[in-house]
């Protein structure tokens, strides 16, 4: 069985948030599911038994397990290991929101798996706390809602760590409009930013350069049109992604997800059970 129940959060977060997702997910084969990279940052708190993660899928990353766990922008998929049971709540947040509630730039969590707790102190224990007290899904998004204002406020004074260039947070926005289809060199001139200087501060802002976060993005659209319920064959899916043919698009699926688009259909088990709503546990790092 797999449910799931999506929310956005509270107008004053939606600049930092941009979703949360409550999943159920139980009777599905044991397996390792593939959280693949994302444009926006996740966190997610288990309701039920720790996550089992890893920061790479088949390569020999150590799985660790988290009650609760964020993670940045990422390269690849992390693996998440589970024996056909995840229950658990999922924010996506922006780049911004890094700042807003982690008190810094994507690009010091970029590429890892971190308790959440030791990025929010006493406010990420309260978090996971409340949300496993509370017994339906509008209360743990109205718990969200409270405890996530409260890290905002309360780094209200600090707004020079918190400041992102907005020359950079425009490049992020362009790029993710266009979904990673638009010359990185093109929006440095628009910027007025040579395209060095554009790559150099957008991955000490984000922790991947404008080509990489680009790609991320194609691949992002295609593991969403992979995805839907009505699936396209593997050559459409590269067409409208954007990848020049289909061996492109099984490189780049290749380097994100360490396997084959084929090999990874077969083998993904929330697949089998017919892909949840909203992507639970399938888009945004360690989500």
């Amino acid at each position: 069985m797999v449910t799931g129940i999506g929310a956005r959060p509270a107008p004053a977060l939606r600049r930092y948030v941009d979703s949360y997702v409550g999943f159920d997910l139980r009777g599905l084969a044991t397996g390792v599911h593939c959280g693949p990279p994302s444009r926006l940052l996740t966190a997610v708190i288990s309701l039920s038994d720790p996550l089992e993660m890893a920061a790479g899928v088949g390569d020999g990353s150590p799985v660790t397990r988290f009650g609760s766990v964020a993670g940045g922008l990422m390269g690849r998929s992390v693996a998440i290991h589970h024996d056909g049971r995840q229950y658990g709540v999922k924010l996506a947040l922006t780049p911004l929101g890094s700042r807003a509630i982690y008190g810094m730039p994507a690009a010091d969590l970029a590429h890892r798996l971190v308790p959440l707790d030791e990025l929010l102190g006493s406010l990420g224990v309260e978090l996971a706390d409340r949300l496993r007290a509370a017994s339906t899904w509008s209360a743990r998004f109205a718990v969200l809602d409270e405890v996530l204002l409260r890290a905002v406020g309360r780094g209200a004074d600090g707004d020079a760590v918190r400041r992102m260039r907005p020359e950079v947070a425009e490049a992020w926005r362009r790029l993710v409009a266009a979904r990673g289809r638009v010359q990185v060199g093109e929006v440095a001139t628009e910027l007025g930013w040579s395209r060095r200087h554009l790559s150099e501060r957008f991955r000490g802002e984000m922790g991947l350069t404008p080509k990489v976060f680009a790609r991320v993005l194609r691949f992002e659209y295609a593991h969403d049109l992979a995805t839907a319920q009505d699936r396209l064959p593997w050559p459409e899916v590269a067409t409208i992604s954007g990848y020049a043919d289909q061996a492109h698009l099984v490189r780049d699926w290749n380097e994100f997800t360490g396997r084959t688009p084929t090999a990874w259909r077969h083998g993904e088990v929330l697949l089998g059970a017919g892909q949840p709503p909203t992507g639970i546990l399938s888009r945004g790092g360690p989500g």
